[in-house]
C-alpha cells in the first residue's frame, strides 16, 4: 500500500514538473524580452543610432550629406553610415536639418522608422525621405556654403614645349530662401612660347525663393574674355525668374532666364568699325545635378543669350561634367565645354574666327 502511494506521488510530481516546464517554455516563446533602447530621448552626451540590423551605436553625429551620415564613435572611430540603413536616431546635441524645397529646421532630432521629429522652438515632424542634410550644431555661416575647385595641368617639354592650365571653381551659398552662386572658368595654353588659347568666364547669380518651386533672380551677371573668338571683354547684366522642375535627394533640375543688357569690346576690328557693341539680350538657361550612384555624379549647365546681329546673333555656353569619388573631399573629374558664337566679328585682318570652341578637361576636383 505504501509503495503504491509513493509510486502515485512520484508520477503526480513528474507530471507537475513536465507541465511547469512546458508552460514556462511557452511563455518564453510568446513573450520575448522587450527590445533595448536608450533610457531617455535626449539625456547624456551621446547621440544614439540604431541600424536596420537592430544594432545600436553611440557617439556624435558629424554631418549627413548625399545619403551618407558621418558618425564619430569612441570605440569604432569614424563611421560612414548609409541613411537608408538607419532605423532610429536619438540625439543629445542640437541639429540643423536641411529638407526638400529649401526648408531648414533646428533642434534635437529623433528618427523612428520613416518619421523624423525635430524638437526645437516647436515640435515638427517630417518624412525621412525629405531630409537632405544634417549638420551638428546651430546654423553657422560656414554651413551655408558649398565649394568646388577643379584643377587640370598639362606640362610637356622636349620636342614640344606646352603649358596648359585649366581651373574651374564654384562657390554656392544656400539658405532657406536665398541662393548665391559664383562660377569661374580659366583655360590657358602656351605652346613654344606662343599663346594658342585663352578663355576666362566669371558669372554670378542671386536667386530668392518665392514658393516651393518658383524663384526670382534679382540680378545675374557675367564677364567673358576670349581673344581667339575676337572677344576682348563681354559684360552681361540682367534679371530673371526660374522654376525647379525636380528637387529631390538625387536630382536637382531647374530652368530660368530673363532680359539682360550686354556690352562687348572686340579684341580686333577693321579701322572703319567701332570696337564696342551694346545690345539688349534674352538669356535662358538650365542647370542639372544628378547623383547617378554613390560614387558617380553628373553636373550639367546650358545657357543661351539672344543678342543683335552685330554682337553675334546669339551665343551659348554648355558644361557637362562626370565626377567619380576618390575620397569624401576629392573627385576625379572629366568635363566637356562647348562655347559658340553664331556670327563672330572678323578681326582687323578680316579673318573670321570659328563659331565653335570645344574643350575637354581631365583633373581633380576638391569639394567641400
Amino acid at each position: 500500500m505504501i509503495r503504491l502511494l509513493a509510486s502515485s506521488y512520484v508520477r503526480v510530481l513528474l507530471a507537475f514538473c513536465w507541465l511547469l516546464t512546458v508552460s514556462t517554455g511557452a511563455t518564453t516563446a510568446e513573450d520575448p524580452p522587450a527590445e533595448w533602447h536608450p533610457k531617455s530621448e535626449f539625456a547624456g552626451k551621446f547621440d544614439w543610432i540604431q541600424m536596420t540590423s537592430d544594432e545600436w551605436v553611440k557617439g556624435k553625429i558629424v554631418v549627413m550629406y548625399d545619403g551618407d551620415l558621418e558618425f564619430d564613435s569612441d570605440e569604432f572611430d569614424t563611421l560612414i553610415l548609409s541613411w537608408n540603413d538607419i532605423k532610429r536616431i536619438r540625439t543629445s546635441q542640437v541639429m540643423n536639418v536641411g529638407l526638400l524645397r529649401r526648408r531648414s529646421v533646428v533642434g534635437k532630432l529623433v528618427l523612428v522608422e520613416d518619421k523624423v521629429i525635430v524638437y526645437g522652438d516647436q515640435v515638427q515632424k517630417f518624412d525621412k525621405r525629405d531630409v537632405l542634410t544634417i549638420t551638428a550644431g546651430a546654423p553657422k555661416e560656414i554651413n551655408f556654403w558649398a565649394m568646388k575647385i577643379f584643377a587640370g595641368v598639362i606640362i610637356r617639354t622636349g620636342n614640344t614645349d606646352v603649358r596648359e592650365f585649366n581651373v574651374q571653381a564654384e562657390f554656392k551659398r544656400r539658405t532657406i530662401r536665398n541662393r548665391i552662386v559664383l562660377d569661374f572658368i580659366l583655360s590657358e595654353n602656351t605652346t613654344e612660347g606662343f599663346e594658342v588659347s585663352s578663355n576666362q568666364r566669371i558669372s554670378a547669380k542671386w536667386d530668392t525663393l518665392v514658393n516651393e518651386r518658383f524663384y526670382v533672380t534679382p540680378v545675374f551677371a557675367e564677364y567673358f574674355r576670349d581673344p581667339f573668338q575676337n572677344i576682348g571683354a563681354r559684360y552681361t547684366v540682367g534679371v530673371g525668374v526660374g522654376y525647379m522642375l525636380i528637387d529631390s535627394p538625387r536630382v536637382d533640375w531647374s530652368i530660368g532666364g530673363g532680359p539682360a543688357y550686354q556690352k562687348t569690346r572686340f579684341d580686333s576690328v577693321a579701322a572703319s568699325q567701332d570696337d564696342t557693341e551694346s545690345t539688349p539680350a534674352l538669356v535662358v538657361g538650365t542647370n542639372a545635378d544628378w547623383d547617378i550612384t554613390k560614387w558617380l555624379e553628373f553636373d550639367g549647365a546650358y545657357r543661351i543669350q539672344a543678342v543683335n546681329e552685330a554682337s553675334g546673333t546669339y551665343n551659348h555656353h554648355m558644361v557637362a561634367s562626370f565626377e567619380t569619388e576618390i575620397t569624401r573631399l576629392i573627385n576625379f573629374d572629366v568635363t566637356w565645354i562647348w562655347d559658340r558664337i553664331k556670327d563672330p566679328r572678323p578681326d582687323a585682318n578680316d579673318i573670321t574666327p570659328e563659331s565653335d570652341d570645344f574643350r575637354t578637361t581631365v583633373g581633380l576636383t576638391f569639394e567641400f
